[in-house]
């Protein structure tokens, strides 16, 4: 067993720095705690930045995370506005190299630098957003009530959040997606298709199999032409075409880069190929146990559970068995859950009624549940969530079956 480091250093302050912090306090880690923040706001969420905190029913106190506060009652170095550039060897430990010159040393590292929006190219302007962090959010924030309506490129999960929040307040909004359908390859087809029907249900003018071919902003707002000659003229532009790995520190630091996923090779316990160095979050392509594979995964609940794993391996704890990838969204008064990983050869069994918005989906194969998507069943989910990792075949009768109870199904098949 590794020592416990004296000092541990994180790069980065998202989700993921948040969760090993907490963590590592609450456990009795009595060492030196550093963060390193590139943004000069303290820790935030992210999942409100496009719901909550978008249509104004939370402000900065309510997504804030980590506060000056908080940080100095537990002995905990917030440094904002600060860019690390890179890691070089000092001795057993580590030297985190900052720009401007200044260095810090460390036992142990935890690269946490996230994602960044993906840019179109050409397309930036007083009336363009791309959303992805507090200062996005707040630009689209002041924008959104002075629009009529607005053009969304991307009908992934920021971007139909978007679009649902602007209904929300009484904006028309235009969403071009490429695929066939939103989120085809997270939700499969037919459940995809549901998500497309919501929207549209909603007033979203959807319009997929779009490819924009120019952006131009005029003295009155923005035109989109797609490559099949369609022109969409809106007060303002939301850009929600999916996120780039910030990977320069990374790099730079001569740390191993999956070359199909992106982001910092990592195994189960987030450690990377240099001894002291590990990588959480959005920004690392986890060894999944389950699949045998690197993943990586762009949601703040993943970020937290890695986050924990980091701190755990800090501590020298065991690691107790992996949960199932899951996110959820607030969209139109409904409240929707996906756990695990859908995959194309699936089998979908529902239980409950898509036509009334109140069901789950159970995507099965070789008849073990290992996926499930949920509108407004959370009690469901977390029955999923067991099913997955319990990896036992269960009858798609029982499951399509409201009164059978899938705690006790869970008992049957524990049995």
């Amino acid at each position: 067993m590794s020592p416990t480091p004296a000092t541990v250093v994180a790069v980065g302050a998202g989700q993921a720095t948040v969760s090993a912090v907490r963590m590592l306090r609450r456990r009795g880690f009595g060492g030196r705690l550093v963060v390193l923040g590139e943004e000069r706001h303290a820790p935030y969420q992210r999942p409100p930045l496009s719901k909550e905190y978008l249509r104004g029913d939370a402000d900065l106190d309510d997504v804030t995370i980590l506060d000056e506060s908080w940080c100095g009652t537990n002995d905990v170095e917030l440094l904002l506005g600060t860019r690390a550039e890179r890691i070089s060897a000092d001795g057993a430990g580590h030297r985190v190299h900052l720009a401007g010159g200044a260095e810090l040393v460390a036992d142990s590292v935890l690269v946490a630098t996230g994602v960044r929006s993906r840019r179109l190219p050409g397309v930036e302007g007083d009336r363009m957003v791309h959303l992805r962090d507090l200062d996005d959010a707040d630009r689209l924030r002041t924008l959104l009530p002075g629009a009529e309506r607005i053009a969304v490129i991307g009908a992934g999960l920021i971007g139909s959040e978007v679009a649902a929040s602007a209904r929300d307040l009484g904006v028309e909004v235009t969403c071009l997606e490429a695929a066939d359908l939103p989120l085809l390859r997270q939700l499969g087809p037919e459940m995809a298709q549901v998500y497309a029907d919501l929207h549209r249900e909603n007033g979203v003018d959807l319009r997929f199999g779009r490819q924009v071919e120019s952006v131009d902003q005029t003295a009155s707002g923005v035109v989109v032409r797609t490559a099949s000659g369609e022109v969409v003229e809106a007060d303002l532009l939301v850009v929600a075409v999916g996120a780039v790995p910030n990977d320069e520190f990374a790099r730079a630091s001569g740390l191993p880069i999956d070359p199909m996923a992106g982001g910092v090779l990592v195994d189960a316990e987030c450690r990377t190929a240099v001894a002291g160095v590990f990588a959480a979050g959005d920004i690392a392509s986890r060894f999944d146990t389950a699949t045998g594979r690197h993943v990586r995964v762009e949601h703040s609940d993943n970020a937290s559970r890695q986050g924990a794993v980091v701190a755990r391996a800090l501590l020298g704890l065991p690691q107790p068995a992996e949960d199932p990838a899951w996110f959820w969204s607030d969209q139109y008064e409904l409240g929707l859950q996906f756990v695990g990983h859908a995959g194309p050869d699936s089998t979908v069994v529902v239980r409950g009624s898509v036509d009334d918005r109140d069901f789950t989906a159970f995507y099965l194969r070789e008849g073990r549940v290992h996926a499930a998507f949920a509108m407004d069943r959370g009690g469901d989910v977390t029955a999923a969530r067991e099913l997955i990792s319990r990896g036992t075949p269960v009858a798609e009768a029982a499951l399509a079956d409201e009164d059978t109870d899938l705690l006790d199904l869970l008992d049957t098949v524990d049995a």
